[in-house]
């Protein structure tokens, strides 16, 4: 009888999962096809209201592939995604533009400028700016979008405005001389931030008061306000946070303790175990994971220090050969790539260890998949300098082998596609080293099936990249681009590593495989059900209708829900590594993964939730509030994985090794302690202080150098050092200890 109850409460379980992950589809699924529909038109012409063509046909579109060609979201941002130094160029032309219509009316009625005017003759004006602005004269039988004469000149002021800027460029903003000189691209550049702009500030047909992206930026010139939506919708996700936790409380008080643990043999399982020769093979691109892991640093620096600089590094005019816009493409690639190589690795590294040994060809196969990671770490990076550059002939030769131009899929679309190829190679490698286990009866089959399922999706989410096209609509490349960046890095990695330590210290005899095949299946499902539909809290001001707003505000609230708990992980991890014995030569790797749990607390859920709602979002998106977060999480979750998973493996590759743990232990607490103080004495100030001035002003005061070059704000950019030095202490202790290990000797 037992055993039937426990036999449907797994396959319970195993439904519950199904239903959340397909459930959840569906919903993202549906929220994109909205998206589709209800995203800002792109005119085909736009024309002055005395008959001017200032814009023709094709020329938005052709001005996104010059924006994306140059860098796209590594020179600033548009709709507030992108980079943090060079201005949001949507915001930014909506203000010139306000401000500059604003000049035409004042001086045409007394001659002087708008500021000159007392307080009630502007006020007059701005309701005369709102009356231009606001109604939306788009005609979509014709596709012809008709703006005033003081709308048209202001455009034509602000192509030489933006011409002038990127042809001699501008310090304050990190853009070297000569970064676009075409004229002819100038003009396509400047009508495709006109057209960000009119989404941004004209009101959606079925929305009177409400822009296309609702409200965003904050913008009060034009009575840019935050939105009745997004003042309900982020009640609604704080009460269901609230709720959220004290289900969880409930649930958990209401559950039997349940011991996964299991207490070790008197010998290390893996003692007397043989390297098979892909196992080998895989400990070099852990090699490779210190290389990039060591280069993404090195180009890190350079990226803080042109925040400062603006130019060069300490006087060395670097911006002419390595541009910011360059050297935070890499810094952002290079830790995607070494920390999934980490991963990879682990798979390919335990693999071998479940199926009982290598199949035919497996190492050769190894090394081919490890040539072809250098074809795509090399060649994207080196041919997104070349589009930087501008050494194309072609945008089609650019879509393709240059840069993408969207943040975290920067590569091109051929490296992209290469990318996806390994990453289906890597999982027939996987599977095909695993397939004996799985033909036999085991007590790990559950978590066996977790690990491959978790694999697959990691190969299969990759595809949305491929999800836009060359000219594909801003709003919808946004929308597979976060497909990405939250599902495949922050949503499958995070249940695949997951599904491997809980694998590893199984095989290691320290976890009950079944007690922890279950654990893994409700963290998993727990995880997924806020985190899947949770993608869409990128997309409030994305061009996409309010149910956007709502779900994403929602679900990406329940999904700071588990890690509430997150603490009772990391204690079981800590009391894991206690054990004496031979236990105690995996304490490092299990206190990196302890460190994933802290991180993942203050990072994903802290840190998280302080942008996510949608008044937060209004006021921060695009700040340095984001990269508060986004280092927490990126590095501090999946980073402190990756490296844990890289100490894990080289540890069960020599388990009779001694290791000089010296280096180990200064490095594990340099980076932490180092991260903390990048966040908490820089990085957090100053976006608090951008937020104060976004909501006070505007959004375009809180990015411009107006703001961001007071001798207040420099200080806090250079406290930075702190940080960053203890930081690259704490990196340069990891990869030396890890380069003595590869070269079989103990790091001394």
């Amino acid at each position: 009888m037992n055993s039937i109850m426990t036999w449907t409460v797994q396959r319970f379980r195993q439904l519950l999962l199904l239903v959340v992950v397909l459930g959840s589809f569906s919903v993202l699924l549906y929220a994109g096809h909205r998206i589709q529909q209800e995203a800002a038109p792109i005119p085909q012409r736009v024309v002055s209201e005395d008959g001017i063509t200032l814009i023709s046909a094709g020329e938005i579109e052709e001005g996104q592939n010059v924006w994306q060609a140059m860098g796209g979201m590594q020179v600033g941002s548009v709709w507030g995604h992108g980079s943090y130094v060079a201005p949001d160029w949507t915001a930014d032309y909506l203000h010139r533009e306000s401000t500059s219509i604003l000049d035409q009316y004042a001086q045409k009625q007394s001659g002087a400028s708008y500021d000159a005017q007392p307080a009630q003759t502007q006020a007059a004006l701005r309701e005369r700016l709102r009356q231009t602005i606001r109604p939306n004269s788009y005609e979509p039988h014709t596709g012809t979008l008709r703006i005033s004469a003081e709308r048209a000149r202001a455009f034509s002021a602000l192509t030489t405005y933006y011409s002038q800027l990127f042809a001699e460029g501008r310090r304050e903003f990190a853009i070297p001389a000569g970064a676009l000189r075409d004229p002819h691209k100038l003009h396509l550049l400047t009508a495709f931030f006109f057209w960000s702009s009119w989404a941004a500030s004209t009101d959606r047909p079925s929305t009177p008061g409400v822009s296309y992206t609702n409200n965003w930026p904050h913008e009060p010139l034009v009575q840019n306000r935050l939105t009745g939506d997004a003042v309900v919708w982020t009640g609604v996700s704080i009460i269901v946070l609230l709720a959220g936790i004290a289900a969880m409380v409930w649930w958990r008080a209401a559950q039997t303790p349940e011991d996964t643990r299991k207490e070790p043999a008197s010998d290390d399982p893996l003692l007397r175990a043989q390297l098979t020769p892909s196992q080998k093979a895989s400990l070099l691109y852990f090699g490779v994971v210190v290389v990039l892991f060591l280069l993404q640093i090195v180009v890190g620096v350079i990226t803080a220090h042109f925040g400062v600089e603006g130019d060069g590094f300490y006087g060395v005019p670097l911006s002419r050969w390595l541009p910011y816009v360059i050297t935070r493409t890499w810094h952002t690639q290079l830790g995607i790539f070494w920390i999934a190589t980490a991963w990879l690795a682990a798979g390919l590294f335990v693999a071998p260890s479940i199926g009982g040994g290598d199949p035919p060809g497996q190492a050769v196969l190894v090394y081919v998949l490890l040539g072809a990671l250098f074809l795509v770490v090399g060649g994207s990076m080196a041919g997104q300098w070349l589009s930087v550059m501008h050494r194309f002939s072609d945008d089609t030769t650019r879509f393709y082998f240059g840069h993408s131009g969207y943040e975290y899929i920067d590569l091109g679309r051929a490296f992209q596609i290469a990318l996806l190829a390994g990453l289906f190679l890597w999982v027939g490698l996987v599977l095909r080293a695993v397939l004996p286990a799985l033909r036999r009866p085991d007590s790990q089959r559950g978590l066996l099936i977790l690990f491959i399922l978790s694999a697959l999706a990691i190969a299969g989410f990759y595809g949305a990249a491929l999800g836009y096209g060359h000219h594909t609509h801003l709003a919808v490349a946004e929308y597979w681009r976060w497909w990405v960046v939250h599902l495949w890095v922050e949503g499958f990695f995070e249940v695949f590593a997951t599904v491997v330590f809980a694998f590893l210290f199984a095989r290691l005899g320290l976890l009950d495989p079944k007690s922890t095949e279950r654990a893994v299946m409700l963290s998993s499902t727990i995880f997924l059900s806020g985190g899947i539909i949770g993608t869409l809290h990128h997309l409030y001001f994305s061009s996409s209708p309010t149910m956007i707003m709502a779900l994403g505000s929602v679900f990406s609230a329940l999904e700071v829900v588990p890690l509430v708990f997150i603490g009772y992980e990391a204690w079981e991890h800590l009391r894991m590594s206690q054990h004496q014995g031979w236990v105690q030569k995996y304490r490092y790797p299990i206190y990196f993964f302890v460190a994933v749990a802290f991180w993942n607390a203050v990072g994903a859920g802290l840190f998280g939730f302080m942008i996510n709602p949608p008044v937060a979002l209004y006021f921060m998106q695009g700040l340095n509030t984001t990269p508060v977060h986004g280092h927490a999480a990126l590095f501090g979750v999946y980073g402190m994985l990756g490296l844990a998973l890289t100490l894990f493996c080289m540890r069960a590759a020599a388990p009779d090794r001694i290791w000089n743990e010296r280096p180990l232990r200064a490095s594990f607490w340099l980076m932490n302690v180092g991260l903390l103080l990048m966040l908490l004495l820089s990085l957090l100030p100053v976006g608090l202080l951008q937020t104060k001035a976004s909501v006070e002003v505007g959004y375009w005061y809180a990015r411009s150098p107006e703001f961001m070059q007071t001798s207040l704000m420099n200080t806090l950019r250079w406290l930075r050092v702190i940080g960053d030095t203890l930081f690259g202490l704490g990196a340069l202790a990891f990869v030396a200890f890890s380069i003595g290990l590869l070269r079989n000797r103990s790091a001394s």
